[in-house]
Formats: structure tokens, sequence, C-alpha cells
């Protein structure tokens, strides 16, 4: 019998405090795990994950000390070339890298339109852990993310979203928070 989070029998959802993520855990095995677990029910777990799993807001940090660093979300659509094809949405991603771009495209297509916020789609649709925080990184600096990224990210204007962004991890909309 599956869980409230539907996650098969022994597995829970817990809380990294170094990460500030929630993470699968096997209470008979003690596996642990970033991704959901073969055999969950992806649509009960974004639910449940959209219910007891939204974040605090992030803290600005202290400029003086971490100088260059912004804050970004962004919403990440995985391709079977990936190089990691899996998510907590789907254990195993089989859709192309054009495929992926056009289901981006529509997401951008609904943001750029105001239908939805970047960061209420990446919630459902995000294939990155960060969905339970509306797609929100953090703040960090040159040299943390996958270049590509990071270009794309600093070169932009806080409020800005970008169009799709290609790196090994799939393709992404980045918003610059900050």
């Amino acid at each position: 019998m599956q869980s409230t989070a539907g996650l098969p029998p022994s597995w829970e959802v817990r809380h990294s405090n170094s990460k500030n993520l929630p993470y699968y855990f096997n209470t008979s095995t003690k596996e642990s795990r970033w991704e959901p677990p073969s055999g969950t029910d992806t649509e009960a777990l974004k639910s449940y994950m959209a219910t007891h799993h939204s974040s605090a807001p992030i803290r600005s940090p202290d400029v003086s000390k971490d100088g260059g660093k912004i804050r970004a979300a962004h919403l990440l659509i995985k391709h079977k070339d990936s190089r990691r094809p899996s998510s907590w949405r789907e254990n195993e991603i089989t859709r192309t890298k054009d495929e992926a771009i056009s289901t981006l495209l529509g997401h951008e297509a609904r943001i750029r339109s105001g239908q939805a916020s970047l960061g209420d789609l990446a919630m459902t649709e995000s294939d990155c852990s960060s969905a339970r925080k509306k797609g929100d990184l953090g703040y960090f600096g040159r040299g943390d993310m996958q270049k590509e990224f990071e270009d794309a990210a600093f070169a932009m204007k806080p409020g800005e979203v970008s169009h799709v962004v290609e790196t090994a991890s799939g393709v992404h909309l980045i918003e610059r928070l900050e």
C-alpha cells in the first residue's frame, strides 16, 4: 500500500537540513536518495509535495561577504540524453530533446502571456528538486552552476525570464530574482 505521498511501502519523505530540500528515505533498508523510488505514484507525490514541502523565503546574503552573487529560479525539462534522465516526476525520462524544448516553449508562452508564473509552473512541471521551492535555486556566484546556465542568469536583470537555455542537465527557463 502506498503512502499519502504516493511512495511505495517503507519509503517516506524527509528533509535535508544541509541542502534545505526534501529527500526520500527507506525505513527498512536505510537507503536515502534525492529521486523518488521506483513504483512511486508521481501524481500523488506532486500533490503531497506542493502541500507539505513548500519552503520558507530565502534570506538575502550579506553582499559584503558574498559579493557578486545573484538569485535565480528555473524550470528544468530533462530529456533522454540529459546527464541524469530521471527526476522526482518521472523515474525514467524518455522524451527527446526536441520534445523537451517544445514543452518548455509552451511553458514560456504561458509565462510571457501572464497566464502563469515561472515559480508556479516549476512546482508541478520542473524536473529539478528545486520545484518544491518554486524553482528557487537561492544565491550563487560565478563558477557555482553549469556555464551555459550561469552565463544566461548573470546576463539578465532581476525580473527577467530567459528563453530556452540548454545544459547537460536538460533545457531550462531561468528567472533572475535578485
